[in-house]
């Protein structure tokens, strides 16, 4: 026993001087107020101010946008998940690696990439002017921030849904066939049930960051767009306001903390496999 807590020891360290005290210092500047005299004084003003119009306008822009890019990367990642799952094990081994390949860049990369190609000068408008079609606006707008989520997120969609495919006992497929059960009704009443644990820990995966990203609104939607990352980072790195960018982070982790909540409700009693 005494082993195995010095084991532990580094990561408790790790966990209280990474986690816990940045944590705390969150809470103390969105509840304490230091008056002119130095007083330190408890006070809610920042957490109203974090929870007034405008910041709580960009706050369901980002819900919106974050909800739009989990629907769209499980009605893509699904789809694509299956077919993986039906083909030869080798073969669907390595077109997985080539959807998981583009992880292995950096994110920053990908999106400055995407912010070239979607240029008014970039290639996808040569090739539509070359077609006869005129120049369109792609960049700087809410298709290209939303595209650009769906792109970057679609792998954290995609691996735990095709995890929970190779999970599955076909027998239960075989069996509903046995039964006289047709494709669609295998695929709604027993290959769906079976994949619900990864569907929930794939919704997880792209929903929460999502909601909270910042790179890819600035590069892909400019000055037109600004999501919840964008005005946390504004607050701490562009005001130097700590007080409010702290309340802000603390709106943001209760809802996580929600979100996470609903999430693990939905979760309870499922089974390795989507049992």
């Amino acid at each position: 026993m005494n082993k195995k807590k010095t084991f532990a020891l580094p990561y408790v360290v790790w966990m209280v001087i990474f986690t816990v005290v940045p944590l705390l210092l969150i809470l103390f500047y969105a509840f304490v107020h230091r008056t002119d005299t130095g007083a330190l004084v408890f006070t809610t003003e920042y957490i109203e101010s974090a929870l007034s119009g405008s910041s709580m306008s960009v706050l369901l822009l980002s819900l919106e946008y974050a909800l739009i890019t989990t629907v769209l990367c499980f009605l893509l990642a699904y789809p694509a998940a299956l077919f993986l799952w039906q083909l030869k094990s080798r073969i669907g081994s390595i077109v997985n690696l080539l959807f998981m390949l583009p992880m292995w860049m950096n994110f920053l990369l990908r999106t400055y990439a995407w912010r070239a190609l979607l240029d008014t000068s970039g290639p996808i408008n040569r090739i539509l002017q070359l077609l006869g079609f005129p120049a369109q606006q792609l960049l700087y707008t809410e298709g290209a921030v939303i595209f650009g989520l769906v792109y970057n997120f679609l792998p954290f969609m995609l691996l735990p849904i095709y995890t929970s495919f190779t999970k599955i006992d076909k027998s239960y497929i075989q069996a509903a066939e046995d039964l006289g059960a047709n494709k669609r009704q295998t695929l709604i009443h027993i290959i769906f049930p079976l994949t619900k644990s990864g569907i929930i820990t794939g919704i997880t995966m792209v929903f929460m960051p999502a909601v909270t990203t910042f790179v890819i609104s600035r590069l892909l939607g400019g000055s037109q767009t600004m999501m919840f990352g964008d005005l946390l980072e504004n607050q701490f790195m562009l005001l130097k306001d700590w007080n409010t960018g702290s309340a802000l982070a603390v709106v943001m982790m209760v809802l996580m903390l929600l979100s996470m909540a609903l999430v693990r409700k939905s979760d309870d009693g499922v089974m390795p496999g989507g049992m």
